[in-house]
C-alpha cells in the first residue's frame, strides 16, 4: 500500500478535486481559443505556434499532460487496492490502447496514394512515416503513449519518478543528437514532438504526479511556499537550458550570405562545434542569455534552429521543463482560488469534467463553422465566429453534463 492508499487519503479523494477540474477546464478553453483563432491573420502572435519559442499557444498541451499525470497518480492507487495489481494494470493498459485507437481515428490522414500499384510501390515505412510525424502523434496520442511510458513508476515514490523523468529527458537529448531533431524538423515536418516526443512529455506528466502528492498527501492544506519555489525553479531552469540556443547565432558578417539565409537547421543542432564555442569566447555575459519565454527570437538568418530553443514541434527539453514549471504555477493559482477560496467558474467545471468529449467535439464544430470564415476576415468577424464556435461546443457539452453523460478512457 502506498501513501495514496491510506484510509485518510482514500476518504479525501472520494470527492473530486475542484482545482484539478477547473485547471483542466481552463486548459480546454485555452485550446479552443488557440486552435480556432490561430487560423486568422488578425490573431495575436502570442496565440499562435511558432516552433522556435514558447508562446501562450504552446503552454496548452503541457497543461494537458500535467493534468493527466495528476489524475493518473490520484486514481491508480485506489484501483490497485480495489481490483488487485494485475487487474488494475491490465485495465489501464486496455484503456490507454483504446485511446491510441481513438487517436488513430480522430487524427485523419489524407490519401497516401491514388492507385493500388502506387501504394505498393511506396512501401510500408514511406506509407506511415508522414502520418507518424504529422497526423497521429497529437495530443490524445501523446497522452496515451506518455501514460503507458510512465505506468511502471506511477505508484513509485517521488525519488524514483524524478529519476525516471531525468532518464527520459536524457534519452531524448541523446536520440536528438544522433538523428531525431533533424528528422522531426525535416519535411514532412513533425508536430508536437513526433513519435518520440513522449520522452519529454514525461516531464509535465511526472510533475503532475508530484503535484498530486502535494495536494492529496497533505494532512490539512498543503504548504504553498515549496510548490511556488519549485515552479519558479523549473521555469528558470527551462529558460537557462534554452540559453544554449545562443551558440547558434550567425556571425554578423555571414548574415548576408545566401547559403546561411536559406539554411534553416544548424549543422550541429545538439552539440555546437568548436568554431561555435570559440565565437562566444570573450563575449559579454548577455551574449549567452536567450530571450525569455513569449519573446520572439531572431529569424533563421540570424540564428539557426537548434535543439536548445523552446520548440513544441521538436518537443525540446528547454520547452518542456519551462512549461512543466508554468503548469505547476498555474495549477497553484487554481488551488488557492478553488480549494482554499471555494471559488469556481461553471464554464471550467463543464469543460473540465468532460474533457475528452469537449476535445473531440471542438474539432467537429470548427469544421462546421470555419468554412464560413476566411483567413483575412476582419477582427469583428473572426472573433464573432469564435464566440459562435465556442458557444455551440459548450452547449453540447453542457447538455451532456446535465444528463450526467461523461466519456472517459
Amino acid at each position: 500500500m502506498t501513501d495514496t492508499d491510506s484510509p485518510a487519503t482514500v476518504e479525501k479523494v472520494q470527492k473530486r478535486i475542484v482545482s484539478l477540474d477547473q485547471f483542466r477546464g481552463y486548459t480546454i478553453a485555452g485550446m479552443f481559443l488557440v486552435n480556432y483563432m490561430g487560423f486568422f491573420a488578425i490573431c495575436p502572435v502570442v496565440l499562435k505556434h511558432h516552433n522556435t519559442y514558447c508562446s501562450y499557444a504552446d503552454t496548452i498541451m503541457p497543461h494537458f499532460l500535467f493534468a493527466v499525470g495528476f489524475a493518473f497518480r490520484l486514481t491508480f492507487g485506489r484501483r490497485v487496492k480495489s481490483e488487485g495489481a494485475f487487474s488494475a494494470y491490465m485495465r489501464v493498459v486496455r484503456r490507454l490502447l483504446g485511446l491510441v485507437l481513438v487517436s488513430l481515428i480522430i487524427y485523419r490522414v489524407s490519401p497516401i496514394a491514388k492507385t493500388w500499384s502506387e501504394l505498393q510501390s511506396i512501401g510500408v515505412w514511406d506509407t506511415i512515416a508522414g502520418p507518424l510525424k504529422r497526423n497521429w502523434f497529437q495530443t490524445l496520442m501523446h497522452i496515451a503513449v506518455t501514460s503507458l511510458w510512465i505506468l511502471p513508476v506511477i505508484r513509485a515514490r517521488a525519488s524514483i519518478r524524478i529519476a525516471y523523468m531525468i532518464f527520459s529527458a536524457v534519452a531524448h537529448v541523446v536520440l536528438s543528437y544522433y538523428f531525431y531533431f533533424t528528422w522531426v524538423n525535416s519535411p514532412p515536418n513533425g508536430i508536437d514532438g513526433g513519435p518520440l516526443g513522449f520522452l519529454t512529455w514525461t516531464i509535465p506528466a511526472i510533475i503532475g504526479t508530484l503535484a498530486c502528492d502535494w495536494v492529496v498527501e497533505a494532512k490539512d492544506l498543503p504548504r504553498v511556499k515549496p510548490i511556488l519555489i519549485w515552479s519558479t525553479v523549473l521555469m528558470l531552469l527551462g529558460w537557462g537550458i534554452s540559453c544554449g540556443t545562443r551558440f547558434y547565432d550567425v556571425p554578423v558578417a555571414e548574415q548576408t550570405n545566401p547559403a546561411y539565409q536559406n539554411q534553416k537547421l544548424a549543422a550541429h543542432p545538439v552539440i555546437p562545434d568548436e568554431a561555435q564555442f570559440k565565437a562566444k569566447q570573450g563575449k559579454p555575459f548577455t551574449a549567452y542569455l536567450a530571450e525569455p519565454p513569449f519573446v520572439k527570437p531572431p529569424n533563421q538568418g540570424q540564428r539557426k534552429w537548434n535543439y536548445w530553443m523552446m520548440s513544441q514541434r521538436a518537443g525540446t527539453l528547454a520547452y518542456l521543463v519551462f512549461a512543466a514549471g508554468l503548469s505547476l504555477f498555474v495549477y497553484l493559482l487554481f488551488h488557492l482560488a478553488c480549494d482554499r477560496g471555494n471559488w469556481q467558474i461553471p464554464l471550467f467545471r463543464t469543460l473540465g469534467t468532460n474533457a475528452l468529449v469537449a476535445y473531440i467535439l471542438h474539432d467537429l464544430v470548427m469544421e462546421a463553422v470555419k468554412p464560413f470564415a476566411t483567413k483575412d476576415s476582419p477582427e469583428w468577424y473572426a472573433w464573432g465566429s469564435f464566440v459562435l464556435f465556442f458557444w455551440i461546443t459548450w452547449l453540447i457539452v453542457r447538455h451532456l453534463e446535465k444528463n450526467e453523460i461523461h466519456l472517459r478512457l
